[in-house]
């Protein structure tokens, strides 16, 4: 290795070589971070670093320090060649990550020594200023294929996501605005803010702008941040329907727990989650999405929506075949709705209704693969069970007669089935048993708990219906209703979805039987409690010799199991609870 004031000198003499011979010298002395500041007094000759610039990013990248270096390359270098090859040093991050990122539920990012952010937000400062020198009549064309690369190239950390806002802001042609002291505030370099533009060199090659171009970039900035905001926050826990909830129904908290709400309020690392989408709203507001129209709303319900936006990024003609991210767009409406109503913001009102329009979003998110699409995207779920809160707590219930509530609830279902977080999961549970109280029709409210109780796969979900079935006898009985649940009949109707045959018990093995528990327990235990309400409470609705009946197909045969399963090896302190539990609840019945 050549000494450090003979590398010095020969860099700033052979600056006069040709270029090819001079990018050559520069690959063999410029290796430290020490040889920087010379090199950087070199390239403020424009000629030389418009002639070699565009050679030197990939080099200069693998430097630590170089970043004064390559802002000086961004402002002098061939704006046109400079962007492709930061683009392709973007690609390169891409593929890097494939070593580095950590596959984590719980703490998605990367390795803390990772010096790959560093180089995104350096490569993302260059971009802001080379964008922004390109004089072109369709400088959309190079907009949309850089917005792909870095979009490829990002990962979700909150240094890295403010880097991107900075660079949307400097292509949008505004400022940033300045952010408040707090502590999940997150500032990073912004040369093209910071700097200074007046070292820019003109492009050499500049042409007339089209005028339809401005629309056109505008379009791409927008649906851009909106793919944005959908990685975001299907890679962190938002938990908007659950804190929704929190603040919807402030009596159900538990008194000396800290709620959800609290949490997010004292917690830094939750509190940058909050910062950070609150900052891809706002910068999307800026970029003129700041109305919950009825069009738009039409455009997430009505339009395609397990589609890329990206891919339209390197071939479009019109503003027309630029679309937002339906994924984005569901989480914007989530924000503003959350936004409302939690920090008390200035968002738009929705102008939609839980039917049609939030139902139609729902199913269409959903698809046919309810369970991989909640799973990849569960966020997008989250989102979706916030705007039907927020829809319920303001009352737009719907505009039409036709509801198609068995649907809309069936969906709802799934995602307390499907959703990865439980608190989650609890937030779909509870909205799903309220929307389904508020339907009017009692004869709706029965065909789908009855639906539940005949076909449902998943005890849990038959467990929520047993639930909703005791509150709709329960509210009858108080309210001195007649309808569906008032008389024996709903029981009559029910009565072997709800006590079914469990005389195969007796033929099972000791191994069957384990594995009977464990995908029934749910269901059993919610049964046995519905059974002691029932004739014990709500005797007036137990069809005559009904007890007998269940006594003889349910309740004996499920007591022999479970003391069975008890004198078992193998079974765990809780499953012996469990198991108490329901053998005391069944003998309490007197039915065997």
């Amino acid at each position: 290795m050549p000494e450090l004031s003979e590398s010095i000198r020969i860099i700033q003499e052979s600056a006069k070589e040709d270029r090819f011979t001079y990018l050559t010298i520069l690959q063999y002395h410029v290796t430290s971070p020490e040889i920087l500041p010379t090199l950087n007094d070199v390239l403020q000759d424009a000629e030389l670093t418009q002639e070699i610039g565009w050679d030197l990013v990939q080099m200069l990248l693998k430097i630590e320090g170089s970043e004064s270096c390559l802002e000086t390359v961004a402002r002098l270098g061939n704006p046109r060649e400079v962007v492709i090859k930061v683009m392709e040093a973007l690609e390169g991050l891409a593929v890097a990550w494939d070593d580095e990122v950590i596959v984590d539920v719980e703490k998605p990012g990367v390795i803390p020594e990772s010096k790959i952010p560093g180089k995104f937000i350096t490569l993302l400062g260059m971009l802001g200023i080379l964008h922004q020198r390109i004089k072109t009549k369709y400088p959309s064309r190079f907009l949309g294929p850089s917005l792909v690369k870095v979009f490829e190239a990002y990962q979700p950390t909150p240094e890295m996501t403010a880097s991107v806002i900075n660079l949307v802001y400097s292509l949008s042609g505004r400022k940033r605005p300045p952010l408040p002291t707090r502590k999940s505030s997150i500032n990073v370099a912004n040369p093209d803010h910071d700097g200074d533009e007046s070292k820019n060199a003109p492009d050499p090659e500049a042409e007339q702008e089209d005028p339809k171009e401005e629309a056109m970039q505008s379009k791409l900035l927008q649906a851009f941040v909106t793919c944005m905001l959908q990685r975001y926050v299907n890679a962190h826990d938002m938990l908007w329907s659950p804190r929704l909830l929190e603040i919807y129904n402030p009596n159900k908290s538990v008194p000396g727990k800290k709620t959800l709400t609290e949490a997010f309020r004292e917690n830094e690392e939750l509190q940058k989650r909050d910062a950070v989408v609150g900052q891809l709203v706002a910068l999307l507001r800026d970029l003129g999405l700041n109305k919950c129209r009825e069009e738009f709303v039409k455009s997430i319900s009505e339009g395609p929506v397990h589609t890329d936006p990206l891919v339209a990024f390197n071939d479009f003609s019109s503003v027309d075949d630029i679309h937002l991210s339906p994924g984005g767009a569901v989480c914007l409406v989530a924000y503003w709705i959350f936004s409302k109503d939690v920090f008390g913001s200035d968002s738009p009102r929705p102008e939609m209704h839980i039917f049609p329009d939030h139902a139609a979003i729902l199913g269409r998110f959903l698809g046919r693969e309810v369970q991989s699409e909640i799973l990849s995207s569960p966020g997008i779920a989250d989102a979706l069970l916030a705007i039907g809160l927020g829809l319920e707590h303001r009352e737009l219930i719907k505009t039409e007669e036709e509801t198609k509530l068995m649907s809309y609830h069936h969906n709802l279902t799934l995602i307390s089935v499907f959703h990865p977080d439980i608190k989650v999961r609890n937030a779909a549970t509870s909205f799903a048993g309220s929307i389904l109280h508020e339907e009017p029709d009692d004869q709706n409210r029965l065909e789908i708990l009855e639906d539940l109780l005949e076909n449902c796969m998943f005890a849990s979900l038959k467990a929520c219906a047993i639930t909703w079935l005791k509150e709709e006898l329960i509210a009858a009985k108080q309210g001195n209703l007649s309808n569906q649940f008032s008389s024996p009949d709903v029981i009559e109707r029910l009565q072997y979805s709800l006590f079914p045959d469990m005389l195969s018990l007796n033929e099972m093995s000791i191994e069957a039987l384990v594995e009977f528990w464990a995908q029934n327990h749910l269901f059993l235990l919610q049964v046995a409690n519905f059974a002691y309400l029932l004739f014990t409470g709500l005797k007036d609705l137990v069809p005559d010799g009904m007890g007998a009946a269940v006594g003889q197909r349910f309740v004996e045969p499920l007591l022999a199991a479970a003391e069975k399963l008890q004198k078992a090896d193998g079974s765990d302190g809780e499953d012996r609870m469990q198991l108490n539990i329901l053998t005391d609840r069944l003998h309490s019945l007197g039915l065997q």
